[in-house]
């Protein structure tokens, strides 16, 4: 079959068609990255009365293709994608079917803010095979076209089942990311054409869990699965079911491609897929460097580099007396200020998104996060301490008022750090924080200590006028 053969031209709006992640992590990326939609909320089991939907009177002649769209090399390509094809001969005509589609016209600000607070709406749209094909030869991903191998009345029990999606009421859904997305609609709507087999047949539990296919599946983009990692509680961290695993667009075709059709031919019975297609071949996209080791290799390179440049500085007020400052003060306080910036900035954003979620999201992927205990909100004011190291080179100076609030803070903060260890090696917590904990603290540890001694000018006793 010709797979550019194109029926009447499908209607077009200012949508984006892409599944997995989607805005999901190009929201993330534009803001250090947000969170995941929650796993605790369950898709809707499809039951709506479809009985009164007309079919054609030939459905021999109605032919269901599953299209399946590999990983691309950009944030919101690398869970790949869904769709469903139709193609009927007795009209000629040639639909593609796709749940991946999202309306940004109000504008992304409002679109963002609408995502951050949990309002997901997607919606349903239709397309010829051949703009379909011509996105993803344009984003350079792999696409594989496979025949789905139906009954007559599973086809109508499936057309059926479109004919009601396509209704004005029934395009637009919420979206959830494991639980009802591109491809959980078309492993839904074929399960139910199929009176509940598929289901039937993978009702066991993978080794895997969500946390491991999220690592896998950005291990080309090394920023997003680290801040993912942060970013998520321990909802993320039970093992998946092999019914949940089909949201993956790649296992809903190699779970489909071992269940048996009830369609025989030459007195044998069929695979449910066949007359595959690869309908174009791109190259993976390549594993970036591991995000965990970029980080603690940007944390501790310039750490250890300080601390072998300190030096004691007596002090002429009190004999016995001395503190700890800086060799080359120019350049040393320049980079303690650049690495201020990069902690502040990012502890500071990662605290803020996930205590901000909790109280103004739904998605509750974020909350009761052990990383809190690292990642502070109120750490983005170590920015303004940071640019005065970076640009005067010189210690930040306290007073008697505001000393005992910055040893507080800081010594808040070890603890804090303690007690993190604490949970991660005796895993005491549910969440896995053990790449955290071993990458990711040792490196905040002595920066706390660091700037603890050298970041920070003593306030001179009440007495001293100079």
């Amino acid at each position: 079959m010709n797979y550019n053969r194109r029926p009447p031209a499908a209607k077009t709006s200012r949508h984006r068609s892409r599944c997995s992640l989607l805005t999901l992590l190009t929201f993330l990326t534009f803001l250090t990255v947000l969170s995941l939609i929650p796993l605790s909320s369950l898709a809707q089991t499809v039951d709506a009365d479809i009985s009164s939907y007309p079919v054609p009177a030939d459905m021999s002649g109605i032919h269901f293709y599953l299209i399946t769209v590999d990983v691309g090399d950009r944030v919101w390509d690398n869970f790949g994608h869904t769709a469903l094809r139709v193609y009927d001969e007795n009209t000629n005509t040639d639909t593609v079917f796709n749940w991946g589609v999202f309306d940004i016209s109000g504008g992304m600000v409002s679109f963002s803010w609408d995502f951050f607070k949990g309002i997901m709406n997607y919606r349903l749209a239709t397309s010829t095979p051949t703009d379909l094909f011509a996105m993803y030869r344009s984003q350079e991903r792999t696409v594989w076209q496979d025949k789905l191998n139906l009954s007559n009345p599973q086809k109508e029990i499936l057309f059926r089942r479109l004919m009601w999606n396509l209704e004005p009421e029934n395009v637009v859904y919420a979206y959830q990311y494991f639980f009802d997305n591109c491809t959980t609609k078309v492993r839904d709507y074929i399960d139910e054409a199929l009176s509940g087999k598929l289901r039937q047949h993978y009702d066991g539990s993978t080794a895997d869990t969500f946390r491991d296919q999220v690592r896998s599946h950005y291990q080309s983009v090394s920023l997003v699965s680290f801040s993912l990692d942060v970013l998520m509680n321990s909802n993320i961290d039970r093992p998946v079911t092999e019914w949940e695993a089909m949201y993956l667009p790649l296992q809903l075709r190699d779970r489909l491609a071992n269940i048996t059709s009830d369609v025989a031919e030459n007195g044998e019975q069929m695979k449910l897929l066949s007359d595959s297609q690869l309908i174009m071949v791109y190259p993976a996209p390549q594993v970036e460097t591991d995000g965990y080791r970029v980080a603690s290799l940007v944390l501790l390179t310039p750490i250890l580099f300080l601390m072998l440049m300190l030096k004691r500085i007596p002090q002429s007020y009190f004999a016995t007396h001395s503190k700890i400052g800086l060799k080359a003060a120019g350049i040393n306080f320049r980079i303690l200020g650049l690495l201020g910036l990069l902690t502040a900035i990012f502890s500071g954003v990662y605290g803020t998104l996930m205590l901000g979620s909790w109280f103004v999201s739904d998605h509750v992927d974020t909350y009761h996060n052990v990383n809190l205990l690292l990642f502070w909100p109120t750490d983005l004011l170590g920015v303004v301490i940071a640019l005065r190291w970076l640009i005067l080179c010189r210690p930040w100076p306290m007073t008697h008022n505001s000393a005992p609030f910055i040893s507080y803070y800081l010594l808040a903060h070890v603890l804090a750090m303690l007690v993190f260890a604490v949970i991660a090696f005796a895993e005491l917590s549910a969440q896995s924080v053990s790449n955290i904990a071993i990458y990711v603290l040792p490196g905040f540890f002595l920066f706390t200590a660091l700037i603890w001694l050298v970041g920070f000018e003593p306030a001179k006793p009440k007495k001293m006028f100079f």
